[in-house]
């Protein structure tokens, strides 16, 4: 049910309230951006929490979760083991006043769930990344853009280089392989892991080998290694339309590819080998008809964030997080 400081007659209210924001923030973000779903109106299950507030004429909305991971879960390597979400939806003249407001009434939610300065408590909201407004609210709360869903429609063209890269041959990977992309991995979480999105935890050798190996034993793994004259020094990864319900809801499309990971050898940068591996996996991609592929990027990562949108991916939502979770 809808939970709210007043009792019974303050779930009805917010609902209601709930139910008004969605419409009028349906009718918003439809002239944001194509590729965003139509939102609904949010339902609360469990120890979910409805968070409402008004601005003036502008009404917010909040639907706030809580997840907990364990450290030996593959999951505790992309976020804090204890994240705290809210999914937020703003109907009004002025949306910004509207998501300042209902970050302070979160805020108030926060300081009774979570220790301040516990660094695995992260206070995490995704936003239409073209749906700027609220975005100086964000930050005086003190949360920065952390990582990007980015998507690229299957009709978009990447920027214009040679059908091939000379010197490089890709190829399936086999068991074989697992020490290479074992390297790989390592190499590139190691790197991510400066810009907030990726924590290094003790044990991440055993989970990285464990996904691997459960890739690699697929009778088709969509994993592939690029070579470089013959020294393998590149892979790719990726969820083939069949796999990715779990991201389905953040586009308005029916068959959704996902890169998972790309990673190059420090030794084979500027080479050709990423723009080769993308290459591939939009072929395969476009061979399994997929409509668009979406990707994980940091925003701060100096390398992946000019190299993907040089392949024709845009930012389609941007993930915030404070980190610790309550100040």
């Amino acid at each position: 049910m809808f939970r709210g400081p007043d009792g019974a007659g303050a779930d009805h209210n917010e609902g209601m309230h709930n139910d008004v924001t969605a419409t009028g923030h349906a009718a918003r973000i439809a002239t944001v951006d194509a590729l965003l779903p139509a939102p609904l109106p949010f339902r609360v299950h469990g120890d979910d929490t409805l968070l409402t507030a008004e601005a003036g004429e502008t009404t917010a909305a909040g639907l706030a979760t809580c997840t907990e991971v364990g450290p030996d879960s593959p999951q505790s390597i992309w976020r804090a083991r204890v994240e705290h979400r809210l999914e937020v939806q703003l109907a009004g003249p002025d949306p910004a006043a509207g998501l300042d407001a209902l970050l302070t009434r979160w805020d108030e939610h926060l300081h009774s769930l979570a220790q301040v300065g516990d660094a695995e408590c992260a206070a995490v909201l995704s936003r239409p990344s073209r749906d700027t407004a609220g975005t100086t609210e964000l930050l005086r709360h003190g949360f920065a853009p952390v990582g990007v869903i980015a998507v690229r429609p299957a009709a978009r063209m990447a920027a214009p280089g040679p059908a091939t890269t000379p010197g490089v041959c890709i190829r399936h990977a086999t068991p074989d392989d697992l020490g290479t992309a074992m390297r790989l991995m390592l190499e590139l979480q190691r790197y991510d892991a400066q810009f907030g999105k990726v924590t290094v935890r003790p044990g991440i050798e055993e989970l990285l080998e464990k996904e691997l190996l459960r890739q690699l034993e697929r009778p088709e793994p969509q994993l592939w290694i690029a070579e470089l004259y013959g020294r393998p020094l590149g892979m790719v990864l990726l969820q083939m339309p069949d796999e990715t319900g779990w991201i389905g809801h953040r586009v308005a499309a029916s068959r959704i590819g996902y890169l998972s990971s790309l990673a190059v050898s420090e030794a084979a940068r500027s080479a050709g080998v990423g723009s080769a591996l993308a290459a591939h996996a939009h072929q395969v991609f476009d061979e399994a008809g997929a409509d668009v592929v979406l990707l994980h990027t940091a925003v701060a990562n100096p390398r992946s964030t000019p190299f993907w949108y040089a392949q024709g991916y845009r930012p389609l939502w941007t993930g915030w997080q404070r980190r610790p979770a309550a100040r």
